[in-house]
């Protein structure tokens, strides 16, 4: 049966193959695509150079409450502006990826993402991958997957990537470790899967296969035609 609500929930860990998944989902489909991560990394980035106490909650919520954050929805076209200056490459490095836990477990950081990730979906149809999509930004989705795979494979896929903003090797999978401690401890919108996600681990799995899987959710969820 058809759903009003046309959105596709991914979440994760990070190097579980989200982001390929869900750009591959959303060209398909020919929908919307969201990083959510970009968002809270743009939001991350603003209060750095703010500079900000990453320890002080009220003044973080401050300076991304002043930011003006803008994500491109077009799974082949990659974008992220910070007051109207191109942030994509900047909000990959390390200083950013060191403190977007920080930013992120701030809970009115987290409701104006929201709030922004839900304004970017649109009602046309989107992808939206992240941490928290099934659980706060749109638990009553149709489709939910929570995408996993091994620690060795997410620290190989994560290694392998240019936007990892850590140095390869074992400071890979300490970061992630530590990203994956952070998110999942936070009091706001923890990392963790939706009672109802299906749960896809990735780890002997190529990208095309995840994404057959998530169209035939999508397929019997009455989302396509």
């Amino acid at each position: 049966m058809a759903t009003s609500l046309r959105v596709i929930a991914l979440d994760g860990p990070s190097g579980s193959g989200k982001s390929t998944v869900a750009r591959a989902v959303a060209r398909q489909l020919r929908w919307r695509y969201l990083d959510t991560g970009a968002t809270y990394r743009a939001a991350t980035l603003a209060v750095l150079r703010a500079g900000t106490d990453l320890t002080d909650a009220t003044a973080i919520a401050a300076a991304v409450a002043q930011a003006s954050i803008v994500v491109s929805t077009d799974p082949d076209r990659a974008g992220t502006t910070l007051d109207g200056e191109d942030v994509a490459a900047e909000i990959r490095g390390p200083e950013v990826t060191q403190a977007v836990s920080a930013v992120s477990a701030v809970p009115d950081v987290r409701s104006r993402m929201v709030a922004l990730q839900r304004s970017l979906a649109g009602q046309d149809g989107a992808v939206l991958e992240g941490r928290d999509i099934g659980t706060a930004v749109f638990p009553e989705a149709p489709v939910k997957v929570f995408l996993d795979a091994s620690p060795e494979v997410r620290a190989s896929r994560r290694a392998g990537d240019v936007d990892t903003g850590v140095a390869a090797g074992g400071d890979v999978a300490a970061d992630l470790a530590r990203r994956d401690r952070l998110d999942s401890s936070r009091a706001a919108s923890p990392l963790q899967p939706a009672e109802d996600a299906v749960h896809l681990d990735s780890s002997s799995l190529d990208a095309d296969a995840v994404v057959q899987r998530v169209l035939e959710l999508a397929r019997s969820a009455g989302l396509t035609g």
